[in-house]
């Protein structure tokens, strides 16, 4: 990692009246215009300036027709992947989505059936929940299992419940608790899937997001004979900060699998990707590694900056820095609150405005998430505010 002077980082950008979600929608649902937003997974940083630099000059050529599915740059995004990661893609393999969460729901639809059961892991991401539930399939849970301040894979739960399911989505890195699992984890996981016909999905949107001592090991990339039975799902979008951009990528090295998803985007029209996603992508997987070090290296201090003042300042809440994300799972049980008080706790009394770690599923009751990836002056202000209000509760 890039050693760098990245207090650029630090300037605060305002976001408010900007049609956020994170800022603009923060009053609302916590029931108060001065809490600070740390919840929504995007940061409060500008994307790198090539990606500004490459839309200002994309708007200046001021038209904005139906972009060629041939201005679609997949070579961009096979080079991201073998230089970054070691991961020898293809383009043909590559199919254009609007988001990850449309793209897991697509691949729910397009490879099971109504009453398919379908393994996740929580507490997880709240879409996995939704992406089966809503296509009427059975959530099948295989929990992660919390030990010795770290969360880990239940590979006897797992090879169990495989029996009876379908389809795994992973998550790699692991959103919320921050885990990049190893290359053993995920061979032992591949292994269990592979022996009962299990697809795949692969969730690793936060692959680029890693810190010092750990490695993001794409799925797809671990064994050439299991590649068949993996969709592999990513974007620029928490790497660079495009979101808003909706442009996503399935990879899918399978002609057949392929082409049965491909199929079910043409039947529901979202074949058509956006002119300014697709600039952006390019520029920021061509241009963007200088400004992504120096990204990792302000967001590992973020982590380390919050663990440290947490273990100082606010003993009675656990946290255990995160391997990769820019999100902190805090565990807040020796607090005593119901998962209800919990909630109104952090955004009626500390201001601040959190992740209800039970939307995470049931294992995450008694949990928080906080989104670190802001400058650090506004972090320290909502970790003090977390702080004043603990010492006023106990």
């Amino acid at each position: 990692m890039a050693n760098t002077n990245s207090k650029k980082f630090d300037t605060i950008i305002s976001r408010q009246h900007s049609g956020s979600t994170k800022w603009d929608d923060a009053p609302a649902l916590f029931g108060s215009s001065d809490v600070l937003p740390f919840w929504v997974a995007d940061m409060d940083f500008s994307s790198p300036p090539a990606v500004t630099e490459a839309l200002a000059a994309r708007v200046e050529h001021g038209i904005f027709g139906y972009p060629s599915p041939h201005s679609y740059s997949y070579d961009a995004i096979v080079a991201w992947l073998e230089k970054r990661h070691n991961w020898n893609t293809n383009p043909s393999w590559m199919v254009s989505t609007p988001g990850v969460v449309t793209a897991l729901t697509l691949a729910v639809q397009t490879f099971t059936k109504p009453g398919d059961k379908v393994i996740i892991q929580p507490p997880v991401y709240p879409p996995f929940f939704s992406s089966i539930q809503n296509q009427n399939r059975l959530v099948l849970e295989n929990p992660l299992v919390y030990e010795n301040g770290s969360y880990h894979i239940d590979f006897d739960d797992l090879a169990s419940k495989a029996k009876e399911a379908k389809l795994l989505i992973l998550c790699s890195p692991h959103n919320p608790v921050g885990r990049v699992w190893s290359r053993s984890e995920l061979t032992q996981l591949l292994k269990i899937c592979t022996e009962n016909n299990i697809l795949v999905v692969a969730d690793e949107i936060h692959g680029d997001l890693v810190y010092t001592g750990h490695q993001y090991i794409p799925l797809g990339s671990l064994d050439a004979t299991s590649k068949d039975q993996i969709i592999s799902l990513t974007a620029p979008s928490k790497t660079f900060n495009t979101a808003g951009l909706y442009t996503s990528i399935a990879i899918i090295p399978n002609d057949k699998l392929r082409s049965q998803f491909s199929r079910v985007v043409q039947q529901l029209g979202i074949n058509k990707s956006n002119v300014f996603g697709i600039t952006a992508l390019e520029a920021a997987y061509r241009h963007g590694a200088p400004w992504l070090d120096e990204l990792l290296v302000y967001l590992e201090g973020n982590a380390d900056f919050l663990t440290d003042f947490i273990a100082t300042n606010i003993p009675a809440i656990k946290v255990d820095k995160p391997q990769g994300t820019y999100l902190a799972w805090l565990d807040c049980r020796n607090l005593k609150l119901s998962q209800k008080e919990l909630s109104k706790f952090f955004a009626q009394q500390a201001k601040v405005g959190l992740n209800d770690g039970a939307t995470f599923g049931s294992q995450g009751n008694g949990f928080m998430r906080l989104n670190f990836g802001c400058p650090r002056p506004l972090l320290a202000e909502g970790l003090n505010r977390i702080a004043q209000a603990v010492k006023q509760l106990r």
